[in-house]
């Protein structure tokens, strides 16, 4: 069974042709990074123009590098929600024309659920009910998950996503776009104790994130709380910038392993997954993998390329359900 997937949600245009749900055969991931760097956060009209621009030279280049023709392809996946609206209508109105033109069945995928199936690819024998976390730049969720196309919500952030906070938190310090990756490796050289950050756990037994409050925290913390300070910061020592990384980072890391962990036992999951961009840091894969370990719960998170958005999770989880036969009309439609 050979599948085209397409991953147009936010910025990054793939496509992707995978067998049988786990054999990839090729995954092309075309970033927009330097398009929008300069803007410090995606910029939904830029990045609808640059979908536009690549989407069909990435489609043609999976099918060449998969060494297939498009008469082998016996489904069409495209993710259409959640993400920016515009982003996914190009996706979703590409892979309706292939579906048509091809006479082939289309599978709309959820990009979150596409996220929890990227571990399915690196690693087969996950065993459910399991309880998945997805972080990334738009969403920190928890899902119940009883197969792989079996999720349902039971967290999710009310505020700022953890991925939106590492990117504004790095903004406040002066660091690059996206900034995840620059806070995970600058936080290696700081104390993550030298700054006690909240941490917002919400009401009691609460599995919804909010990371506003800690963003704000560390704002206040670079001006003061009593500064008349316009708005201009204040130059920072490289100590002080490692420092306040590592233990921003520390409380964003608290918050999403004592939930999870929480949310593991309250649904006595027999596995943890882990997904989404911000599933890259390192700190948040040493600290749950050893409170995983503790209490004796396998953890599984895919490499760091399948972290990202691409199309192989998409095309990956579009197998299982051809399998229960869940194909979408020409009819679907697009949801932020």
């Amino acid at each position: 069974m050979i599948i085209l997937g397409i991953e147009t949600s936010c910025d990054e245009t793939s496509a992707s042709v995978v067998e049988d749900g786990i054999k990839v055969h090729s995954n092309i991931v075309a970033s927009q990074q330097e398009l929008h760097s300069r803007f410090g956060g995606v910029v939904p009209e830029i990045a609808c123009r640059a979908h536009t621009d690549t989407i069909i030279t990435v489609i043609d280049k999976a099918v060449t590098e998969a060494n297939i023709k498009f008469k082998d392809i016996d489904a069409i996946s495209v993710a259409n929600t959640p993400g920016l609206i515009g982003a996914l209508l190009i996706g979703l109105t590409t892979a309706k024309t292939l579906s048509w033109l091809l006479g082939i069945p289309l599978i709309t995928i959820n990009h979150l659920h596409a996220h929890i199936y990227a571990s399915k690819i690196v690693h087969e024998d996950i065993d459910y009910p399991a309880i998945s976390l997805v972080v990334s730049g738009g969403h920190t969720s928890l899902f119940l998950t009883q197969s792989e196309t079996r999720h349902t919500q039971v967290g999710g952030t009310i505020d700022d996503a953890a991925g939106e906070a590492f990117d504004k938190v790095g903004k406040i310090l002066g660091l690059g776009y996206p900034a995840g990756p620059e806070i995970d490796t600058i936080s290696q050289k700081g104390n993550g104790k030298a700054i006690l950050f909240p941490r917002s756990y919400l009401k009691k037994d609460s599995l919804d994130f909010s990371f506003s409050g800690v963003k704000t925290a560390v704002l206040y913390h670079c001006l003061g709380q009593d500064s008349k300070n316009t708005g201009e910061m204040p130059e920072l020592k490289d100590r002080e910038i490692a420092d306040l990384a590592a233990s921003f980072q520390e409380a964003v890391v608290d918050v999403l392993v004592n939930k999870t962990i929480f949310a593991a036992t309250k649904f006595t999951a027999r596995s943890i997954i882990l997904g989404g961009g911000v599933a890259c840091n390192s700190r948040l894969r040493q600290r749950l993998a050893d409170a995983a370990k503790q209490r004796d719960i396998p953890l599984y998170y895919p490499s760091k390329k399948l972290c990202m958005d691409n199309a192989a999770m998409v095309a990956g989880l579009a197998y299982h359900k051809y399998d229960e036969e869940a194909f979408s009309g020409l009819e679907v439609e697009a949801m932020p």
